[in-house]
């Protein structure tokens, strides 16, 4: 009974998370439309990893981590982009490049939302996060 208690949690946790994240890319979304950029691609996966929001501004192609933390989290939001999210961003980064080459300068940026009571309430953006 305990560990089937314990599972039911865990699996309710990962939803509450995997909800959060989503509303907090649809707020990154809509604040880069709202500053000029073109969204071309959400959640683009490779064999790699995954790159939340590609959006092009400008010359530039903007690959974006976004990454929400609620009210009183003891990590930074840029925290978690460790230098392994920072491989696989890259790798996933050259595939998307490949399958669509173009002009565009890549730039890696990212996004961090603090969310309260289900919703995003703040956003931080760190241009140049990360280099190639």
């Amino acid at each position: 009974m305990g560990a089937a208690l314990l599972a039911a949690f865990k699996i309710l946790m990962e939803k509450n998370a995997a909800g959060l994240g989503r509303l907090a890319e649809e707020f990154v979304a809509q604040r880069l439309c709202e500053m000029g950029c073109e969204v071309l691609a959400r959640n683009y996966h490779s064999r790699f990893g995954e790159i939340d929001i590609i959006a092009r501004r400008d010359g530039l192609l903007l690959l974006v981590e976004v990454k929400a933390r609620k009210g009183g989290s003891l990590v930074s939001p840029f925290e978690a982009v460790t230098p392994g999210k920072q491989r696989k961003i890259l790798l996933t980064a050259g595939q998307y490049l490949a399958e669509n080459p173009g002009p565009l300068q890549p730039r890696f940026d990212v996004a961090a939302v603090y969310m309260q009571a289900g919703r995003a309430v703040k956003m931080e953006y760190l241009e140049n996060a990360f280099t190639a």
